[in-house]
């Protein structure tokens, strides 16, 4: 089953600047070759179930070797059967509406 999902993970007791975490996760995303894309609060990753899921874990346990000694993690996750629908598709059709 295809998957689409909004992950965000906060890394705790590293200090108040993520984005050395965060590029360290976009490193993680970048080699599942999952269609992804960075946003400022979050990350859309989207592909079948399963390697979805690897990459979320593999995020994880990617930013505990490197020092993080707890994650907070949202995640927003989207299925549809009915059709086939990328996030850029849903981005899209709302900003035609708004032409």
């Amino acid at each position: 089953m295809r998957v689409s999902v909004d992950l965000c993970l906060v890394p705790l007791g590293v200090g108040v600047s993520l984005a050395p975490y965060v590029a360290v996760c976009q490193e993680v995303i970048e080699a599942s070759g999952l269609e992804h894309q960075l946003g400022p609060d979050g990350t859309a990753i989207e592909g079948e179930w399963d390697a979805v899921f690897a990459c979320v874990k593999a995020c994880h346990e990617r930013l505990h070797q490197n020092g993080v000694p707890r994650i907070h993690a949202t995640l927003r996750v989207n299925t549809r059967i009915d059709r086939e629908q990328s996030f850029r598709d849903k981005v899209s059709s709302v900003q035609r509406l708004n032409r």
